[in-house]
């Protein structure tokens, strides 16, 4: 690998948008690849992303913007995969350029469908990518507060520490600190499970349950996520924090978070398909959710805020009795 690594991004969305924001504070071009070949168009003219994070500005010298994924691939050296989980595997079937010796970092939230593996365990198994050369990228840290340059924090995580050291190099800026992490794993379960807490937490304040059982909901959140990730990948880790207790915080909190607000939507009474109709971003913990409840039937963990909502998305309960029983089930 060469002393300036290049730097790919695969994505259109907002995540994506402030990944390559961050780039093109240390390097000279970035490949950013999108499907949207308007969005492509509109970037070259005006200098924005039209759709998302539409206040960033880019020098758009810096950027090697592409609709062909195989562009983007074969000119990095690092790719960073920012698309829903939903959508990865349809995105990776128009791959026809080799994987082989790139790293790939995930800053995706979720499970593969098709495989029901966290992006990383999906390049490894799926693509043979050895998992020193697989990283995760996760908060707590909102794309939108990158937009307005609000100090932010990232974990990078990834087998090789040297391979995450390279990326936290080029991520960090003045308002974004970085810190690596070897649990690439954990992390990534944990960025993935945060979605449904926050999705928990929006559907309870959906109801009308006040920040006094927010905090019970988030404290037994972050225990909840303790137990099931100890199931999945033993190994020493403080879940407390920034990238498991942090990054659930955030999502669970504020604003911005999509899984938050499509929660509050059920919890007012929306269905599952107009809430998602509704909003312009997907909601990960959607999927996340019936991911990790299938998995759970095997790790027999117990999880009986992640089974809540399970039981309101996918078997169609009511939030309000469903959470009538959980408040009995928490501490």
């Amino acid at each position: 690998m060469n002393s300036n690594p290049k730097f790919a991004v695969i994505g259109g969305g907002s995540w994506a948008t402030a990944i390559t924001k961050m780039l093109c504070v240390n390097l000279d071009e970035v490949a950013w690849y999108m499907r949207n070949t308007d969005a492509i168009e509109h970037l070259k003219t005006h200098h924005h992303n039209p759709n998302y994070l539409s206040s960033v500005e880019f020098d758009i010298k810096k950027l090697k913007l592409t609709s062909n994924i195989n562009e983007a691939v074969a000119y990095a050296d690092y790719i960073i995969f920012a698309i829903p989980s939903a959508f990865l595997g349809g995105e990776l079937e128009k791959m026809t350029e080799s994987l082989k010796g790139k790293i790939i970092f995930s800053a995706i939230k979720g499970i593969v469908p098709e495989t029901s593996l966290i992006v990383g365990e999906h390049f490894n198994k799926i693509y043979d990518i050895p998992f020193e050369n697989i990283g995760v990228i996760t908060g707590p840290c909102h794309a939108e507060e990158v937009a307005l340059e609000r100090l932010s924090y990232l974990t990078i995580a990834c087998g090789d520490a040297n391979k995450a050291k390279v990326v936290a190099k080029y991520l960090s800026g003045d308002y974004i600190k970085t810190k690596i992490s070897d649990d690439i794993i954990g992390t990534e379960y944990a960025a993935m499970l945060k979605n449904i807490y926050a999705i928990a937490a929006g559907i309870a304040h959906g109801l009308g349950y006040g920040d006094n059982f927010q905090s019970v909901l988030m404290s037994n959140g972050i225990r909840e996520m303790k137990k099931f990730i100890r199931k999945v990948h033993k190994m020493k880790r403080n879940i407390n924090d920034s990238a498991y207790l942090g990054d659930l915080l955030v999502t669970g909190y504020s604003v911005f978070s999509r899984n938050r607000m499509f929660g509050n939507m059920i919890g007012k009474g929306y269905t599952v398909k107009s809430a998602q109709m509704e909003m312009s971003m997907v909601a990960e913990g959607y999927y996340a959710t019936k991911s990790a409840w299938k998995l759970n039937q095997d790790y027999k963990a117990k999880t009986p805020i992640i089974d809540a909502v399970y039981d309101i998305l996918y078997e169609g309960k009511n939030a309000k009795k469903v959470f009538e029983k959980l408040t009995d089930k928490l501490d």
